[in-house]
């Protein structure tokens, strides 16, 4: 068996960082057996090979774990070289690309899962945040577009890092928009995300690993209306 062969990815089809992590894979052109994981009933082997934070994506090459988004992603850009980088080798925008893919789901991403669970005037508060976090965003890849390696006309070649994060927590932000009623990324308030997510969703490569959109419209309702009943009964 080739060393390509002997890589196996755990994870679940709705989760952002396995989608990342996927991505990863596709990019440098990486044969991969993936297995899908039951959050509710999580397995033995995931148990085994992710034993601190029990959670996905956990990658196993030559029989080795490694966990955390991240780092499997770097893992991947450092072990196979000849495929398309997808971290910029130089150590400044190195260091930009990273800051960017921790902001995007340590903030932005968590305050918009924090307007699916609220309502009110506390959603009000958290939808303003949101927006907040946008526009930093926004500000911020006006200078990483011009000193990183990321491109508003992304190509599946050219991914990098950043691209990767955006496209996995940010690219079907049209499913939050849709459930509740709120436009996120309104292209006259934020034409480089706009113009951004819209090139990379449209890349033959995102569109085979995206899931069915009925299926996570459905999921994000259903997260929507559990959360609420939580806050209800409490």
């Amino acid at each position: 068996m080739t060393e390509q062969k002997q890589v196996i990815l755990h994870g679940f089809w709705a989760s952002p960082y396995v989608k990342g992590v996927e991505l990863a894979l596709k990019i440098k052109g990486i044969p991969y057996e993936y297995v899908e994981e039951d959050l509710t009933t999580k397995s033995t082997l995931l148990l085994k090979y992710n034993p601190v934070h029990k959670k996905v994506p956990v990658l196993i090459h030559n029989g080795k774990p490694i966990a955390e988004s991240l780092a499997i992603i770097e893992y991947i850009d450092e072990t196979w070289k000849d495929g398309p980088p997808i971290l910029p080798r130089d150590p400044y925008k190195r260091s930009q690309a990273r800051f960017w893919v921790n902001f995007i789901p340590q903030h932005l991403f968590t305050a918009m899962i924090l307007v699916l669970k609220t309502e009110g005037e506390e959603q009000q508060k958290v939808v303003k945040e949101v927006f907040e976090k946008l526009t930093l965003l926004e500000n911020g890849m006006k200078d990483f577009f011009t000193y990183g390696t990321a491109t508003a006309s992304v190509e599946s070649e050219n991914m990098g890092l950043v691209d990767i994060f955006m496209c996995s927590f940010i690219g079907a932000h049209r499913i939050h928009e849709e459930v509740l009623g709120i436009k996120f990324i309104n292209p006259e308030k934020f034409p480089m995300l706009f113009s951004w997510l819209k090139a990379i969703n449209e890349l033959p490569l995102v569109k085979e690993l995206a899931p069915p959109y009925e299926k996570s419209l459905g999921l994000v309702q259903s997260l929507r209306q559990n959360a609420l009943k939580s806050t209800a009964a409490a």
